[in-house]
């Protein structure tokens, strides 16, 4: 039996055996909210990712080591 089986087994019989309330409603909001989108985009951010896709597309980018002597140079003039 591999790794995974073996845990959702264990898993399985643990709840079976728990008389603990709080435990379960706990397993089940970790199920409850593995199910649904976590994260929440606000329009802002979504327009901003948007943007920042048809800027990779069109080959305006820069590569983080370039950023990074950017700025270190800009800290430097300071």
């Amino acid at each position: 039996m591999d790794l995974s089986a073996q845990i959702k087994n264990s898993l399985i019989e643990r709840i079976k055996q728990s008389e603990n309330l709080d435990l379960l409603k706990a397993i089940q909001a970790i199920f409850d909210t593995s199910d649904e989108n976590i994260y929440e985009l606000n329009e802002h951010q979504k327009k901003s990712i948007s943007l920042s896709k048809i800027q990779i597309e069109e080959g305006n980018v820069q590569k983080s080591e370039e950023v990074i002597l950017e700025m270190k140079k800009w800290l430097q003039s300071k």
